[in-house]
């Protein structure tokens, strides 16, 4: 339950610098690199470190260029990983991952202070190094859980001082050289050295920094913008500084043995040891807050959802802090910090971070490969890459333990069971239902019971040939919507008694092959009936199997003599909720350099001119690949200038690239103004108006070809009624 304070209120408003590159590289350049690089080069020498370090950033780089498309193309509100993986995969799933991100945020909080208790107590500075480090991390986590709690803003303004001190270490050890009073330690306080998986699970979380960032995005100014650009920039840049320290620190140790047993070596070999120290305190200090900055905002986020009690959903302050599940934060990081070293958290936390990582890259690949017209994104990512990534995530996770693996795969597909149990709705639409289309042979059962929501709206044609099969306008124009991800029907009427299996398969094999010939997967439907327009109306009204039942009938103009059969045919279709594409006599084949114009004929509101905008970016896609998209608005009683701007204003919103064209009425019939200013398109979509309910077919067949007629003089015109029972312009939300 959301308080209504929480409804309104807006988050700090960070840029990209603050809000997404900061955290996220001083998360990144933290507690691994100052205390465990020398252990790593130690256990598995120069080359497999730089592979290792390679690796690791590869997974990240995938999992940024992913979550760089998937925040692009939506909202993105507080939760960071969370928000996008239950908009795109669900509830259920969101809450499967949602839960064990936030522990694992709760769990980096107490890696790096754990890594600062440690830093502080090997120092060898007087004092302090008696003290007991689990003592020492619990009052730097009360102290630091204050300052995150009461201002993210304060705490994120504080890292630049600390970006400072890190960027100042680091010139002091690439200034350094080989210790003069390095003494090798006693062999039998060297370690067996680890294998290659053990090694990278501890140095994994290194590279975990990009959620700091992502986490932040209720707090962002223009997250869409400041997502890709931050964490694409902190991965890049972390991965020069993970390159570079390996290869400087092999130049000046070159004994394994002082490696594996000395956590502070780089504070030994920079030019100034102190600001190694002040590095390493202010690296993991940073790290801490970025965390505890992100894991009470995936709780909040939860609890909003109606995923965990609501009483942390509360939101405090100007900005919303989620103060009560920053409480809740607190005390796991607490019991962490006094059970566990670095060394036993580091692989725990591995496992949590690469299942998020994992299904954000399974996403942001889905998505793409389906080409849903929800999915538009300004920045996109090949499908291969985004799947690269989530296999990489997979496998290193089976790698690093398979028995762990599958207790947190088990624990995450519980959470998903105990969700689905409570039977919550969402009030967004996901990417399910479209992926279940695409798989509907295996999908049947599960599509029966989900709604289709407008985000996963395609088009599902059935197309309704006349015999003889020569024609190929309509299959040509089904072709290039579908583009091979929607489900196509071609269908024809066979005369009465036709009873002729031979004949039969042959006329189902000329529809194949025309098919075939025009690149189109579809299937073929054959009824007879009495007369082509009885057979019509079957196939309108019961094709189908289970929930998958066409939504979109394509079909030609009537010749003159058949119009009030038409006009019935129509009536159906508005009745059974249908959408009708009814090609006008030119056709609309695409041309064959997909080049050309196509066009939209759009009052601004109602139902037609979602439907079109959706089928013309689909032909975009397809066989128009080339081709310029015109929105055309006929205006009058209003100003040019303000219809111009609104609709321009809309086309960017929806980030929909289109040339605009307002032009006023002065008196003229609309058919004129279409005639005259689309005699140049290739095709041109133009809203048919739904039959009333108790209108005869002869007033509506009347309507129609005084339409057609009127705008004979159009090349390809396509006449659209949006019948489905679907708000069509929230496709473009």
């Amino acid at each position: 339950m959301r308080t209504k304070k929480s409804e309104t209120a807006g988050g700090y408003g960070f840029g990209t610098f603050q809000g997404v590159f900061t955290p996220s590289i001083l998360t990144i350049i933290g507690v691994v690199m100052y205390l465990r690089f020398g252990w790593m080069l130690g256990n598995v020498g120069l080359p497999t470190s730089l592979l290792i370090v390679t690796m690791g950033s590869a997974i990240t780089l995938l999992t940024g260029l992913s979550i760089a498309a998937l925040a692009t193309n939506m909202r993105v509100k507080g939760g960071g990983a969370y928000f996008i993986l239950s908009r795109s995969l669900g509830l259920e799933a969101g809450a499967a991952l949602g839960l064990p991100l936030a522990l694992a945020q709760t769990i980096c909080v107490s890696f790096y202070i754990a890594g600062f208790a440690e830093a502080l107590v090997q120092s060898g500075l007087p004092v302090v190094s008696g003290w007991d480090p689990r003592l020492v991390g619990l009052a730097t986590l009360a102290v630091l859980a204050l300052v995150a709690t009461l201002s993210a803003d304060l705490a994120l303004k504080s890292q630049y001082f600390i970006m400072a001190a890190i960027a100042f270490s680091l010139v002091a050890f690439f200034l350094g050289g080989a210790p003069a009073d390095l003494a090798p330690p006693d062999a039998a306080a060297v370690p067996p050295r680890l294998d290659f998986w053990a090694v990278f699970a501890v140095f994994f979380p290194a590279v975990t920094g990009i959620l700091s960032g992502l986490g932040m995005s209720g707090d962002l100014k223009d997250p869409g913008r400041s997502i890709p650009t931050g964490t694409i920039a902190a991965v890049l840049v972390g991965y020069a500084i993970y390159m570079a320290v390996p290869i400087a620190l092999r130049l000046m140790v070159a004994d394994d043995a002082i490696l594996l047993t000395d956590t502070m070596i780089l504070q030994k070999c920079a030019r100034w040891q102190l600001p190694i120290l002040v590095g390493v305190w202010a690296a993991t200090l940073s790290s801490a807050i970025g965390s505890f900055l992100v894991a009470p905002r995936v709780l909040q986020a939860l609890a909003r959802d109606r995923l965990l009690p609501g009483l942390f959903a509360r939101g405090f302050g100007r900005a919303d802090d989620p103060r009560l599940a920053a409480a809740v934060c607190f005390g796991l990081a607490a019991a962490c910090v006094w059970l566990g070293d670095i060394n036993v958290l580091a692989p725990v936390l591995t496992l949590f971070n690469l299942s998020t990582y994992g299904l954000l890259n399974f996403c942001a690949a889905v998505e793409e490969a389906m080409a849903t017209p929800s999915w538009r994104p300004t920045f996109r990512v090949k499908p291969f890459f985004s799947f690269l990534g989530f296999a990489g995530c997979l496998t290193a996770m089976f790698m690093i333990s398979p028995g762990w693996t599958f207790v947190a795969l088990f624990c995450e597909a519980a959470i998903y069971w105990l969700v689905k149990r409570r039977a919550l709705r969402a009030q967004w639409g996901d990417m399910r239902t479209g992926l279940f289309a695409e798989l509907v042979r295996h999908a049947l059962p599960h599509l029966a019971n989900t709604r289709y929501a407008e985000r996963n709206w395609r088009p599902n044609l059935l197309v309704l040939l006349p015999l003889p099969v020569q024609d190929p306008r309509l299959p040509a124009l089904a072709q290039g919507i579908s583009g091979g991800h929607c489900l196509v029907t071609l269908a024809s009427v066979l005369p009465a008694g036709f009873g002729d299996a031979d004949r039969e398969q042959e006329v189902r094999g000329a529809v194949l092959r025309l098919a075939e010939r025009l690149g189109l997967s579809a299937s073929v439907k054959l009824l007879g009936a009495r007369d082509d327009w009885t057979g019509l109306a079957e196939l309108v009204r019961a094709y189908g199997f289970g929930p998958v039942v066409p939504n979109t009938i394509l079909l030609g103009a009537p010749v003159d003599e058949t119009e009030g059969r038409f006009a019935e045919l129509m009536q159906l279709i508005a009745r059974v909720r249908r959408n009708a594409l009814v090609v006008g006599a030119a056709g609309a084949e695409p041309p064959a350099d997909g080049g050309g114009c196509v066009d939209i004929w759009w009052r601004g509101g109602g139902a037609n001119g979602g439907l079109m905008l959706a089928l013309a970016l689909l032909l975009r896609r397809n066989g128009y690949t080339a081709a310029r998209l015109r929105v055309n608005m006929i205006v009058s009683g209003r100003t040019h200038a303000e219809a111009e701007e609104e609709l321009a204003r809309y086309l960017k919103g929806v980030r929909i690239d289109a040339e605009t064209r307002v032009l006023e009425a002065g008196g003229r019939p609309f058919t004129e103004i279409i005639r005259a200013q689309s005699a140049d398109a290739r095709l041109s979509f133009v809203g048919l108006r739904a039959p009333a309910a108790d209108e005869p077919a002869a007033d509506y067949g009347a309507y129609f070809a005084h339409l057609r007629g009127a705008l004979a003089g159009v090349p390809q015109p396509v006449f659209v009624l949006a019948g489905e029972d679907i708000d069509f312009r929230r496709i473009f939300d």
